[in-house]
């Protein structure tokens, strides 16, 4: 049994089908379609040196990597390595061949300081502490049953308070950038970001396949918004959470739930079956909005950080 890792191959269809296929069955807490994951290949940054990798044992696809530059961060010389291997293909080399083609790329690119997201189980973990790479901090995969649980009841607005979609912001979704551009800059994260390019956000998130602006929803206060939930969708039944957050100024009234609630059940209703989000430990306040909505924890991952030289 040979092991070799190539470049995924974008304009054939079955490399796209078996990335997905690998990453659902490694992650299914995760949204992914083949369409996505070719727009991402076709227009991630330039800057970002993006090379997703597939691992082959006998012709089989058994193991990805998402590989790139944090090109949006003050701080130069930053990567990120997330190597995922099927789980019934595990211990044949896979991921340590992925790894060593990952850091050979990103160190050719420049960097310096590697991060990879790690499931938290003993065997993951010990994997990539026997590759050099301390813990760092972690997050939730959160999941909520949209068939069978119960959603906060829908509530009216507050006065001055209205509800839209994402669709209606078709035309000109520059100040639904601006709240996501704000909300990321207060998330917990061990990597700094400048999320300042309008371009760059439309390609890579408002234009992304997965997006559903139907089923985003926008609270504004006096016509200006305040607060969003941003979704994606993966064509089958699963929904997920992108972002949800609240402008600095307006926080703590509870506009986060109400722009949540609303897409939640409007993706109910649109036949979705499951819901998705993730959130860093840290973020108690968010963490707590979701339980409210009937999330719970289905998975932990934690983040580690390998320096190079």
């Amino acid at each position: 049994m040979t092991v070799i890792v190539r470049e995924l191959r974008p304009d054939v269809r079955a490399d796209l089908e078996d990335f997905v296929r690998v990453r659902d069955r490694a992650l299914p807490f995760m949204l992914y379609s083949p369409d996505s994951v070719a727009y991402d290949i076709a227009h991630m940054h330039p800057e970002a040196r993006y090379r997703p990798l597939v691992a082959e044992a006998d012709g089989e696809v058994i193991g990805t990597a998402q590989v790139g530059l944090v090109y949006d961060s003050p701080e130069p010389g930053q990567g990120y390595v997330n190597v995922y291997v099927h789980p019934e293909h595990t211990r044949r080399g896979a991921g340590a061949a992925l790894v060593r083609a990952a850091e050979e790329h990103l160190a050719a690119q420049g960097a310096r300081k590697l991060y990879a997201w790690v499931l938290d189980e003993p065997d993951n973990r010990a994997f990539a502490e026997r590759h050099g790479y301390r813990a760092s901090r972690s997050a939730h995969f959160m999941r909520l049953d949209l068939a069978n649980g119960t959603l906060p009841p829908l509530q009216e607005p507050p006065p001055g308070v209205e509800l839209r979609s994402g669709a209606d912001f078709a035309a000109d979704p520059r100040p639904v950038f601006e709240l996501d551009a704000q909300t990321l800059a207060d998330e917990p994260s061990d990597v700094d970001y400048e999320f300042t390019d309008y371009e760059a956000w439309l390609r890579e998130t408002w234009n992304q396949p997965l997006m559903s602006h139907e089923l985003t929803t926008v609270a504004l206060v006096d016509g200006h918004p305040a607060a969003f939930s941003l979704a994606r969708t993966d064509g089958r039944a699963r929904y997920g959470t992108a972002m949800t957050g609240t402008a600095r100024a307006h926080r703590g009234k509870g506009l986060a739930k109400l722009a949540k609630n609303d897409s939640l059940h409007r993706a109910r209703a649109a036949g979705f079956t499951e819901a998705f989000t993730g959130n860093d430990t840290g973020n108690g306040p968010m963490i707590a909005i979701n339980k409210w909505f009937g999330y719970e924890i289905c998975a932990t991952e934690v983040r580690y950080v390998r320096e190079l030289g």
